[in-house]
């Protein structure tokens, strides 16, 4: 009962919660801090600010070492997201978006440059602020007529920046701030921290719509890598040599991408590239979309006689998202899912270990068997050179539940099948959204299962791993 207490803990906590709920946002929030800069607030400014504040009860990894003490079990408080994002628009057609601010910092690790040891700037202490994004965009066509104020069928822009407007998914260019889930599943960034800055890279993007269909491109010059590869090696588990990609892009080729989406219902807004996870029953969509990114040289090998190759990135992805109202209008039920499958090619055998808000790491005076291929604490086989499925869905229960909150129960199965790998494996994710002002002032409580690999066998061991969550969201 005591390991377990934790748990229990932050359960609790949200038994006593009391503030009247409502549906996508606040009545109070209105358009949120905007400045208007002319009568009708055509021309403004507008700022957003959020936090991400996690709670966690932590099955580490064998053989983790936190902050090295032996730990099989964390428990911690720290901050997923502290963000703030500014746009400014003072012209039907001109617009800048720049974006701010950190990730990940915990008790332990998360902390500026340089930062180590005990003391004012020790491990952990003063991480230090950057952008996200911060892009310039030119509406050749703008969503909305100037003039009649009428929304145009077709719409073109321009753009250019360190940018979100990504090829591959929908969940490529999710919103941080709507999740359906406590979080994206982070494969879904398939280049995350290293060709890109965050999710970002610098480049040239279009956008808009044609009809019902929304499209974005972009041509981008990926961040430098510099991974060296090591020679093929004989691995038992598959009888044969093996030859392993890693990142490394020299003088890095230009990256292409591309994400198309047929909106079958209503029509989302394509002003800013963030996608929504969940529209808490205000709206009816249902969209089938795909899409790719590609780029030449971007990964290395070496053979058995030490030959190094080169191979190219190519990703692939098609998805469908659905959010849709059902029943009695008063009750305002909604049901929530979204589908995609990855095709991911980084070259051979590439295979990429993470865990996020990561505090363990490997005890490598232990022997192999007391491992596990993923490495310390929570990490997990992240993504590589296979496929993925991916499915979450929600359900918005009925007003009458409650009358204090919303409540969304929520599920998603991720099925991984990576070329690194002997056996396939799931992940997958159960728990709750608690609304008490639409995603504006929220609880999210979530529990994660992940197996665990042998290192020597690349086969799934007899243990999995949990990991409970209560994530504490405000944005303003």
């Amino acid at each position: 009962m005591r390991k377990h207490y934790p748990f229990l803990v932050l359960s609790a906590i949200l038994l006593f919660i009391s503030s009247p709920g409502r549906s996508q946002g606040s009545a109070d929030y209105g358009s949120g801090l905007k400045i208007g800069i002319n009568e009708d607030k055509s021309k403004y400014i507008r700022f957003i600010f959020w936090n991400q504040i996690w709670a966690r009860y932590i099955e580490n990894n064998p053989g983790t070492l936190v902050n090295g003490v032996s730990e099989d079990k964390t428990f911690d408080i720290g901050g997923r997201r502290l963000r703030f994002l500014a746009i400014a628009q003072i012209s039907p057609r001109y617009m800048i978006l720049t974006h701010v601010g950190i990730n990940n910092q915990t008790f332990l690790n998360g902390g500026g440059s340089g930062t180590a040891g005990t003391g004012g700037y020790g491990q952990g202490k003063k991480p230090q602020l950057f952008f996200h994004d911060a892009l310039n965009e030119y509406a050749i066509i703008p969503e909305i007529n100037p003039e009649t104020k009428a929304k145009n069928n077709y719409s073109l822009s321009l753009g250019a920046g360190l940018h979100y407007m990504h090829g591959l998914s929908r969940m490529t260019s999710a919103s941080t701030l709507n999740f359906l889930m406590i979080d994206a599943p982070i494969f879904n960034w398939p280049l995350i921290e290293n060709t890109d800055q965050f999710g970002r890279q610098y480049g040239l993007f279009v956008k808009g719509y044609a009809g019902k269909l929304r499209y974005q491109m972009h041509v981008n010059k990926p961040f430098a890598t510099t991974l060296a590869a090591d020679t093929a090696r004989f691995v038992a588990a598959f009888n044969e040599t093996r030859e392993v990609a890693v990142e490394n892009n020299g003088n890095s080729k230009a990256g292409f991408g591309g994400y198309f989406e047929y909106n079958f219902l209503e029509k989302e807004s394509a002003l800013l590239p963030f996608r929504t996870g969940t529209y808490i029953g205000t709206k009816r969509i249902l969209n089938l979309g795909a899409g790719f990114y590609s780029q030449a040289d971007a990964t290395q090998s070496k053979d058995a006689a030490g030959k190094l190759k080169k191979h190219a990135i190519n990703l692939f992805a098609a998805d469908v998202f659905a959010d849709l109202p059902f029943g009695d209008k008063e009750k305002n039920m909604a049901v929530t899912a979204y589908s995609v499958l990855y095709a991911y090619d980084f070259g051979p055998n590439y295979i990429r270990n993470i865990g996020i808000m990561n505090e363990g790491l490997p005890n490598t005076d232990l022997p192999s068997s007391a491992r596990v291929f993923e490495g310390g604490g929570n990490a997990r086989a992240m993504m590589g050179t296979g496929t993925i499925w991916y499915t979450q869905a929600g359900l918005l229960l009925p007003k009458t539940i409650s009358k204090k909150m919303r409540i969304q129960p929520i599920a998603s199965l991720a099925l991984k099948k990576f070329e690194a790998l002997k056996e396939s494996g799931s992940y997958y994710d159960i728990g709750a959204n608690f609304f008490l002002d639409g995603h504006h002032s929220k609880f999210t409580l979530q529990y994660s299962s992940r197996p665990t690999y042998e290192i020597a066998t690349r086969m799934r061991s007899s243990e999995r791993k949990g990991e409970l969550m209560l994530q504490f969201q405000i944005f303003l």
